[in-house]
């Protein structure tokens, strides 16, 4: 199967930065598209960035021009750089990917889900 791991969550200040980094590995024949959702208390999960193998990104219009997106597509790792951070960002970030795993005959494609890493934004 496929494994995400998280890393890079904390508390920082209002507009401070924190990058976040998520790696996946098992057995992966191509990951399509990686990215990144988050969730406050009491709120629904949300979209926070997507990229896609091809290159194509998606972003909420809550981080547009604050967040930025990038993925190395040989070590199979997914970072968001997060600047001018707000309160209302604080929320635990899972990372997500969808990937067409490889089961040596053939491949299925699934979603895959990172345990999630809070991050904390004080005003």
């Amino acid at each position: 199967q496929v494994q995400l791991v998280e890393s890079g969550g904390g508390l920082v200040q209002a507009g401070g930065s924190l990058r976040l980094s998520c790696a996946a590995s098992g057995s992966i024949f191509v990951i399509n598209a990686m990215g990144w959702y988050r969730q406050a208390p009491g709120k629904q999960r949300e979209l926070v960035a997507t990229l896609t193998s091809g290159g194509t990104t998606n972003y909420a219009d809550s981080v547009k021009g604050r967040f930025t997106i990038s993925r190395d597509n040989a070590k199979n790792t997914v970072c968001p750089q997060m600047n001018s951070l707000k309160p209302e960002d604080t929320a635990i970030y899972y990372c997500n990917a969808n990937v067409n795993v490889d089961l040596g005959f053939r491949t299925y494609n699934r979603d895959y889900w990172g345990p999630g890493t809070q991050v904390t934004v004080s005003s």
